[in-house]
């Protein structure tokens, strides 16, 4: 037995005789300078700053529509059969996902439904809720999140169609929301 590494090396030597080992200066030209550590780290922090200039970008409040309290929202983008809304308008699509915007800033909203639907979106979900309430007030004022909610969903680019649910489901407190999906092939719904 104590024999057998060295004969395993001497095997090894065997087979390599008239190998020219390659040091690290015999490495191909090609031609371009190697990146330092710091141009590495710099593009890194670009490519981060860009998508959070992306993010909020992505969902605009330079336009919002207000909407009332108890008023039925739907949207469907191009492409969208009418009868893939009215399955939508019906809750005939099960919804994998759900998220909760009551009481929430504007922004911290935005975000979350951002982070929300790209997890979603990863994920190849067809379709979440989106909880954003009424908001009834005595003052007579619109509810806030409810009409950006409808404003960012129609810009959103995985966003196919949405509808108000039924009222198991939150009613016009919330939406059934269709998502594009990209990578599975062969789906037929």
């Amino acid at each position: 037995m104590p024999d057998e590494p060295n004969d395993d090396l001497n095997l090894f030597r065997q087979a390599t005789a008239g190998v020219k080992r390659i040091r690290a200066d015999d490495r191909a030209d090609t031609g371009k300078p190697r990146a330092s550590r710091e141009q590495i780290q710099y593009k890194r922090q670009q490519a981060t700053q860009a998508a959070d200039r992306i993010r909020v970008d992505g969902l605009s409040d330079q336009f919002v529509v207000d909407v009332e309290p108890e008023e039925f929202l739907a949207w469907a983008g191009n492409g969208v059969q009418d009868s893939q809304l009215r399955k939508l308008k019906s809750g005939q699509i099960a919804f994998d996902g759900s998220i909760d915007l009551h009481g929430m800033t504007v922004e911290k909203a935005r975000n979350l439904l951002w982070d929300f639907l790209a997890e979603a979106t990863r994920l190849e979900v067809r379709c979440v809720r989106v909880t954003h309430g009424k908001a009834v007030r005595k003052d007579g004022r619109k509810p806030i999140l409810k009409s950006h909610v409808n404003t960012w969903l129609r810009q959103h680019a995985k966003v196919l169609a949405f509808s108000s649910c039924l009222p198991r489901h939150g009613g016009t407190g919330s939406v059934y929301v269709l998502l594009r999906r990209d990578m599975l092939e062969g789906r037929e719904d």
